[in-house]
């Protein structure tokens, strides 16, 4: 899914196909699972007037949802459980790849369910933490 705002393409979104980006780096990534990350990225884009900034889901397995935040703004916020961080680890040898999909073309298994925008080039940590409810749900 795709909003109505023109296309706004960071340097760490592939012109083509998809990449593998490490996390930390260009972007942090909140990641849940399946209906639930669906669940919460409609929720978000909703909370957000459609302009949540970048999610990426997966379309196989898991089903994995991302939700791209700037750099280091995953460790701003407490996270309930079943969401997973993504981000520096502040000297950690654990390196963490993430799938970035062009914003056009087959870029199968990835696909945006929000696009990052001029407005918005990135999650905002906060919005989508008050997404999710109190810890422990």
């Amino acid at each position: 899914m795709t909003n109505a705002i023109p296309h706004h393409r960071p340097a760490w979104v592939p012109l083509a196909g998809h990449q593998l980006r490490v996390s930390g780096v260009h972007f942090d990534a909140i990641r849940i699972q399946g209906v639930r990350g669906e669940q919460v990225a409609a929720e978000l884009i909703e909370a957000a007037d459609g302009d949540a900034g970048p999610v990426v889901c997966e379309a196989v397995g898991f089903r994995w949802v991302y939700f791209l935040l700037a750099p280091g703004a995953a460790q701003t916020c407490e996270w309930p459980l079943g969401v997973q961080r993504f981000g520096s680890r502040g000297g950690s040898r654990t390196v963490t790849y993430i799938g970035v999909p062009a914003l056009d073309g087959n870029t199968w298994p990835l696909q945006w369910y929000s696009e990052p925008t001029v407005t918005a080039p990135y999650v905002e940590a906060g919005r989508l933490r008050a997404v999710l409810g109190p810890l422990g749900t």
